[in-house]
């Protein structure tokens, strides 16, 4: 299957639909759901009407909230045995000052979701993320350019070739204090997704 998100405004209202079916398919209010994401009811109002463009940091909490994995809230349908994302069709969730972009090419779904990204650093772009749920783990590799890794209190500079595994569910960052853009793959592991409460 092949599959394409082309513009911002069409991966916002795809973001919408599907938080709104997935909230309704569990019978939440948005209350609650607001209660169990910690994202305000009317930013929630704003991204089932496709009206807001979230950050990547919201989505995670969402997908948490919603126990789907961030590739059910982003990813085209799955019909097919193999989904194939055509070269530069992945959903750009995060896009930096210097150009920079983090874009989500494939994933699985739950209850064990692998999230496979592309990202490119521009001169001085980094990109902070909170903690993800307990368990998850990341694997990262370097492609090109040089990437300042930090992982809790602790950094490593990552040259072309180098590659890293790392917990997930403490705070990270990804910079580049390089010249020369950085671009590297990463994967994401989380375990367990929907198999914990929800309101």
């Amino acid at each position: 299957m092949l599959h394409s998100m082309t513009t911002p405004e069409e991966l916002a209202s795809t973001i919408g639909a599907r938080v709104r079916s997935t909230r309704i398919a569990r019978a939440w209010t948005l209350d609650a759901l607001a209660e169990s994401s910690g994202i305000s009811r009317r930013m929630l109002v704003n991204i089932e009407h496709g009206t807001a463009n979230p950050s990547l940091a919201t989505l995670l909490r969402l997908s948490d909230a919603l126990g789907v994995g961030l590739p059910a809230l982003v990813e085209g349908p799955r019909t097919d045995t193999v989904s194939v994302t055509p070269a530069g069709t992945g959903s750009v969730l995060w896009t930096g000052e210097a150009g920079g972009t983090g874009t989500l090419v494939a994933g699985t779904g739950p209850p064990d979701v692998v999230e496979l990204w592309d990202w490119t650093l521009g001169p001085g772009d980094a990109h902070t993320s909170e903690a993800h749920a307990a368990g998850t783990t990341e694997l990262l590799h370097v492609i090109s350019g040089h990437l300042r890794l930090t992982v809790g209190s602790e950094s490593f500079d990552l040259s072309p070739g180098d590659a890293a595994r790392f917990p997930g569910d403490v705070p990270h960052r990804y910079a580049n204090a390089d010249e020369h853009p950085c671009r590297f793959a990463l994967t994401v592991f989380e375990p367990d997704v929907g198999t914990g409460s929800h309101p």
